[in-house]
């Protein structure tokens, strides 16, 4: 029994009673730490609520002036979108009445059967007969980069596996050389003028951006045309892009394909001065 004696008279064990009395010393002449503690997340709290409150405030009174300077924007953009379809508008207007004034100019002076001749090998006019189609697409892996060890590399064009200006130029005068007649990519019909050039990763004609794949169209005897430029340097050198960088291309005979207008033809000569003759001829007297 004494052993229950002893239990129930000291029920507390002495280390926790002596760490309940620094405690108790410790927090002797100020708040209780507990108190402090609630006291502080109460102001945290109270401040995290004023933050937000005001944040709200701000941004509800900052919506109005956003919404209304989108919409300005907007504004903005339709309407210079309109100025602009309106003055491409006009553009092709004036287009198409330069090349009505070219082909009765050339009826005039040169008869009939003489202006269709100057109109088809211009591109002034739009022509149509047999030919081939020729599709020149980038390889189905064509990716962009490259570690600059390929020959085919360029700052233009870093990926070996697409189609570049230099292979369409190769494709264009393969087919000029091989008899054709008149030429057309992508519906922009080629005329003696006419430019294929890149800028950054696109393909232009004319100043004009093409994305694949390309669509070469030929008129000339279809059968021949074709036969002429597999064999030709140009159309050796288009398979070996096919074998060497995957890049695909297919040919067919057309018994009839239809190539458009040039936009318009004007050709720009320049010439010396009267003064600039004068001295040619006194300097060879």
């Amino acid at each position: 029994m004494s052993l229950i004696t002893n239990v129930m008279d000291h029920s507390l064990d002495v280390g926790y009673a002596e760490a309940a009395a620094r405690k108790k010393a410790q927090g002797e002449g100020g708040l209780p730490k507990t108190l402090r503690a609630k006291l502080g997340l109460a102001a945290g709290l109270v401040l995290a609520a004023l933050v937000v409150t005001v944040g709200a405030a701000q941004a509800r009174v900052a919506a109005p002036v956003v919404a209304k300077e989108r919409q300005e924007l907007i504004d903005r953009i339709d309407s210079e979108t309109s100025d602009a379809d309106k003055l491409e508008s006009a553009v092709d207007t004036l287009r198409d009445d330069v090349s009505d004034r070219q082909r009765a100019a050339l009826k005039s002076s040169g008869g009939s059967a003489g202006a269709d001749l100057v109109g088809m090998l211009s591109g002034a006019t739009a022509v149509h007969g047999p030919g081939v189609k020729l599709v020149v697409n980038d390889a189905k892996e064509a990716s962009t980069g490259g570690d600059g060890t390929n020959p085919r590399e360029t700052s233009g064009f870093s990926d070996t596996g697409r189609v570049r200006d230099r292979d369409m130029q190769r494709v264009v005068n393969g087919l000029w050389a091989s008899g054709a007649e008149a030429v057309s990519i992508n519906g922009q019909r080629l005329t003696s003028l006419s430019a294929i050039r890149a800028a950054g990763d696109a393909i232009l004609v004319d100043n004009k951006p093409l994305v694949p794949p390309y669509t070469v169209l030929a008129v000339g005897d279809g059968e021949r045309l074709s036969t002429r430029f597999q064999n030709s340097a140009d159309g050796l050198y288009l398979h070996a892009l096919e074998e060497n960088y995957g890049i695909r291309a297919t040919i067919s005979t057309e018994s009839d394909v239809r190539l458009p207008a040039a936009p318009s033809v004007i050709i720009r000569t320049a010439q010396p001065t009267a003064e600039k003759v004068v001295k040619s001829e006194k300097g060879t007297s």
